[in-house]
């Protein structure tokens, strides 16, 4: 349940904490005083969406945070999935909003969305009018009913049914790529076997071949180029060679005479013997060198073919390559798929059977458990002064979808004259309100949700109706916190905490949440009943205290 809030510099409220009572928290106040400031703020620490104009004007960021005590849930594995501190039965969920984002921690820890939505589920329910809205939408009506049953089934089904959406993908995917023309096909093959054919030895066999091309083309000259250096080099008298062993040959008899010349004797003896190397190379280079035409016929013909792929493909032999891979694939996978689509088409008739199969096991379950529930919810509005009203769930058989192959749609009358209609369509104000109180009260007590909030469950209603709602209520209250803004002084009377909200208009403007007790509960009260403080009303609000 919820313990504690404390907020800074959100809205128009400088900071305040509020303690809250286990049982029922009332929240009063004048029209536009902020109620449901407090009621938002829950939510975004819960992890709603927000943006940075709930700021405080003025202020950097905006601190939200709720004190949670556990009493009823194991929360060891949540901790532990999502590394956050365990510290017992209380919980700490802040939430800040900078002008640059929010943030949110559980006991000091960064958690994210996923988090925050798994412990919103085991702790806290929001009923605002826009949930109300939403339940009288038919197509959310199947979505209340399961989340009453909690059916293991439906889980598997929805596995299932997705497995039954992606094979049918794929086989409409196949029966595309089998529809290609023979004539395309002819043409795909074609492709696939030009580049195949071509067999291309790497990305840059063009460049080799180009580079091989131009020293064949020079043949005849580079011949004449390396023999001229190798016969300067250590081909004739008074070539280089000859030249340096003369050198070698002085400097040795110079070192005999002074040892010191010894390493230029040594180095020269070291130039000699790679010349000697070198001169070789280029005489071996200069041999090997001949005029081969058949060799030049056959690189000009293969790069004329390398050209005219590359032109064709895209520019380069890597895209050749690449375009060869995906064309092969695609054939493959046309090839592959006109094997396989009736294989597969076993394969969904079958996976559709069990869904069907399935589908009817689920919607039994729905069946049995909706007049269940719909009892419920008939014996909740009787005692919320509907006393002729009649409750049931229609079921319409449906193709197969996510949900399985039932149409779900909540029916009401609240007339014994009139026939059962859509809940839409039939219920007022007043009467919708007690329908979402009695939906809310059954689900929450199934559920073990730790705290219900009521964003003016009571509009559109009174007098006994009023009494009624607000004896449910509190009756709801002994199993779940209850926080409930109300216009009603009969539903406010059976308050354990009793908060009032107030506005003041100075300088800035700034919403106060005072705890009423004592006297000035009796005056906040006797405010709502009468809309202003007499004897008579302060008299009234105390005979509504005192039961």
């Amino acid at each position: 349940m919820l313990s504690s809030i404390y907020i800074k510099n959100y809205i128009l409220i400088d900071e305040l904490e509020q303690s809250f009572a286990d049982g029922l928290n009332i929240i009063t106040g004048e029209t536009g005083a902020g109620k449901s400031i407090l009621i938002n703020a829950i939510d975004i620490a819960f992890g709603a969406k927000v943006g940075k104009e709930v700021i405080k004007t003025g202020t950097d960021k905006a601190v939200i945070e709720l004190t949670l005590r556990n009493n009823s849930h194991n929360l060891n594995n949540f901790f532990e999935e999502y590394g956050i501190d365990n510290t017992g039965e209380e919980i700490i969920l802040t939430r800040e909003i900078t002008q640059t984002g929010s943030r949110s921690r559980i006991n000091g820890c960064l958690v994210n969305q996923d988090c925050l939505k798994v412990l919103r589920e085991m702790f806290l329910d929001i009923h605002s009018q826009h949930q109300t809205y939403t339940f009288l939408q038919p197509k959310y009506h199947i979505e209340l009913l399961d989340s009453y049953i909690k059916n293991p089934l439906l889980e598997e089904y929805k596995n299932e049914f997705c497995e039954y959406k992606n094979m049918s993908a794929e086989l409409e995917k196949l029966k595309n790529m089998s529809q290609k023309t023979e004539e395309q096909l002819d043409f795909l093959k074609f492709q696939v076997d030009e580049i195949e054919s071509a067999d291309i030895n790497s990305v840059t066999e063009d460049e080799e071949l180009s580079n091989e091309l131009a020293v064949l083309e020079n043949a005849e000259k580079l011949k004449e180029l390396t023999g001229t250096s190798y016969w300067a080099l250590a081909g004739d008298d008074g070539s280089v060679e000859d030249a340096l062993y003369e050198i070698k040959s002085s400097l040795s008899k110079a070192s005999d005479l002074d040892n010191s010349l010894e390493q230029y004797k040594n180095e020269l003896i070291d130039i000699i013997d790679r010349l000697k190397s070198l001169s070789s190379n280029l005489n071996d280079y200069s041999s090997s060198m001949e005029n081969d035409t058949a060799r030049i016929d056959k690189i000009q013909g293969r790069l004329f073919l390398l050209d005219k792929l590359k032109r064709k493909y895209d520019g380069s032999l890597e895209k050749v390559l690449e375009t060869g891979e995906n064309l092969r694939k695609e054939l493959d996978g046309i090839e592959f798929s006109t094997k396989n689509i009736e294989e597969l088409e076993i394969q969904i008739i079958k996976k559709e059977g069990d869904l069907k199969e399935l589908a009817l096991r689920i919607s039994e379950e729905r069946k049995r458990q909706g007049k269940i529930l719909s009892n419920l919810i008939v014996e909740k509005l009787e005692r919320l002064e509907l006393p002729k009203v009649r409750f049931d769930i229609n079921f319409e058989e449906c193709p197969l979808s996510s949900d399985g192959t039932d149409k779900v749609e909540f029916m009401i009358s609240t007339n014994v004259s009139e026939c059962l209609k859509p809940l839409a369509k039939v219920a007022s104000g007043g009467e919708i309100s007690r329908v979402m109180l009695a939906i809310k009260s059954i689900f929450a007590q199934a559920d073990n949700i730790d705290t219900v909030i009521f964003d003016e469950i009571d509009t559109g209603i009174s007098g006994k109706t009023s009494q009624a709602l607000a004896e449910e209520v509190k009756k709801l209250a002994k199993y779940t916190q209850i926080i409930m803004i109300t216009h009603q002084a009969i539903v406010a009377s059976k308050a354990d905490r009793h908060f009032y909200v107030k506005k003041t208009q100075g300088e800035t403007t700034n919403v106060n949440i005072y705890v009423l007790e004592g006297d000035n509960k009796l005056k906040g009260i006797a405010e709502l009943a009468s809309g202003e403080i007499t004897d008579e009303s302060i008299q009234f609000a105390r005979t509504l205290v005192m039961g």
